[in-house]
């Protein structure tokens, strides 16, 4: 059974395999991928007026809520785009990196919101510790919400 930060980790690498690409100048994107990037930060907004994560104060169900909308707004996402969501834990992102492994590596914070919402249905409480960690990676400097600042084209 794959643990939350197995999750976490393999989400950063391929995140940072996607980025590292375009940085270098081995992925620039076309007209599409920028448009879809603009989209995925606007149907994401956290709307956590200026609050650095972790938003301790605000209801579990909000917390959780504002993790697994990434996960919808990226299947979305990469529906339109024809690109395939891959499982990221136990598996390096392919070489070189693009959109496909971008939207892979974020989906999968965002997936494990899906899962934390139907166990929080069921009553049990997800851990506070990685609740925290899935916002972090979501929301604040160097976040993804950052996500069009990390691309030079």
């Amino acid at each position: 059974m794959e643990t939350f930060a197995a999750r976490l980790d393999s989400a950063w690498a391929w995140w940072s395999a996607a980025i590292e690409e375009s940085q270098e100048g081995r992925w620039v994107r076309d007209p599409v991928e920028r448009e879809v990037i603009a989209d995925i930060g606007a149907a994401t907004n956290a709307l956590r007026g200026g609050r650095q994560a972790p938003f301790t104060e605000d209801p579990w169900h909000v917390r959780i809520g504002r993790i697994a909308r990434w996960a919808g707004v990226l299947r979305l996402a990469a529906r339109a785009g024809g690109w395939e969501l891959r499982p990221v834990v136990g598996h390096r992102p392919t070489c070189p990196a693009g959109m496909a492994e971008l939207l892979s590596g974020i989906y999968a914070v965002g997936e494990q919101g899906e899962i934390w919402m139907e166990q929080l249905l069921e009553g049990k409480l997800p851990p506070q510790d990685e609740i925290a960690k899935a916002e972090g990676f979501f929301a604040g400097p160097g976040s993804i919400e950052d996500l069009e600042l990390f691309f030079y084209d």
